[in-house]
């Protein structure tokens, strides 16, 4: 088969890389794959760096002006390539994508949706009817939307994330000692260390964290440290930072390609955000056998069964982080029984060979209905 997968994002990209890449690295050997992606893009740099795999320089601007000739590109390709299916993977990409095989015997689109935004716009009653085969929903939560919008009379079928469990596996007992003096210095032992890899965005409830973390006594907060990879927070973030006090508590790695040291480095994973359709952060850091600290938002409870191997408080609710950072610290041993706990859950259900085989199925039914 040969797959055409494209995503619109310019830099980062966050969890479609990694969803994409998951699906790349699990079919390339068997499928002739094509990633088309702005060349500034780290899912280019990903992408261009296998072995067989093929990338194309699409920006995928959403300006009209450059639609056309977007579009003209997108649809050569199409054509040169004779791609059997397209799996697109956002609005600007599907849009695209419609618009280039509009009059052409297409290849089927399967459309993946990987956020809670609306689904009532025109564009996408037009994707629905013009641009869309199969959809995929990443959560029960986002496959509820699904079914209540345009898209409701197509095929919908849902497809958690599926992890690398071998790649995210927690460090040795021996390397742990190391790693959490490299990222947190010669205070880290007897803290409790928090950490995730989700991003300095305001929507991701970081700062809501130090906010409950603000709220505990001095004695009970120093026995925390907070470690939050992504982009580095600007001036007005710190800003805030200062305010709560905590700003010789937290740690700010930056942008990695490999998240996995810091992570490892931690006790306890957290995503707080105030949306969330699943979260690729969660799931990776329970792959390493930290318990999860989650909000209610989207999908995000489908990850975690609260009390067992994470917990689950309200979004935008310091009050409640911090109620949830006094039982830490009132049965400490009880994190790394939660955390076994998060690791023997990804084992069994974050199973990346059962995440592609069904998104394979999905391209399956896709090719048997045309």
């Amino acid at each position: 088969m040969k797959i055409l997968y494209t995503n619109f994002h310019p830099r980062n990209g966050g969890g479609h890389v990694t969803y994409i890449m998951n699906l790349v690295r699990g079919l390339r050997h068997a499928h002739t794959i094509t990633v088309a992606t702005p060349g500034a893009s780290r899912l280019y740099r990903y992408a261009g760096e296998l072995p067989g795999v093929r990338v194309a320089d699409i920006a995928f601007r959403s300006r009209a002006a450059a639609l056309f000739g977007e579009s003209a590109a997108l649809r050569r390709l199409i054509r040169q390539e004779n791609f059997d299916l397209i799996h697109v993977n956002g609005s600007t990409d599907h849009r695209l994508a419609m618009f280039a095989t509009l009059g052409m015997r297409r290849p089927p689109i399967v459309f993946t949706k990987h956020n809670d935004l609306p689904l009532g716009t025109v564009g996408h009653r037009m994707r629905a009817r013009f641009g869309t085969d199969q959809v995929i929903a990443v959560s029960e939560f986002v496959a509820g939307l699904l079914r209540q919008s345009p898209y409701g009379r197509l095929p919908i079928t849902m497809i958690h994330h599926g992890i690398d469990t071998d790649y995210f596996a927690p460090p040795s007992d021996a390397l742990r000692p190391g790693l959490r003096e490299k990222y947190f210095g010669p205070t880290a032992p007897g803290k409790i260390l928090l950490g995730s890899s989700g991003g300095t965005d305001y929507d991701k409830g970081w700062l809501d964290l130090l906010a409950g973390l603000a709220q505990l006594a001095p004695h009970e907060r120093q026995r925390f440290r907070v470690l939050l990879a992504g982009d580095l927070p600007d001036e007005t973030k710190m800003a805030r930072v200062r305010e709560f006090g905590v700003q010789d508590q937290v740690v700010f790695p930056g942008l990695l390609d490999d998240v996995r040291p810091v992570l490892a480095a931690c006790d306890v994973g957290f995503v707080l955000s105030y949306r969330e359709a699943l979260s690729f952060a969660c799931r990776e850091v329970m792959s390493l056998g930290l318990p999860a600290l989650v909000s209610n938002a989207g999908g995000l409870p489908e990850n975690v069964i609260d009390g067992q191997d994470g917990w689950i408080v309200p979004v935008r609710d310091p009050q409640a982080i911090a109620t949830v950072l006094r039982g830490m610290l009132a049965d400490p041993a009880r994190i790394g029984a939660m955390g076994a706990a998060a690791r023997e859950k990804s084992l069994r259900e974050f199973n990346l060979a059962k995440f592609v085989d069904a998104t394979s199925g999905v391209y399956r039914a896709a090719l048997n209905a045309r």
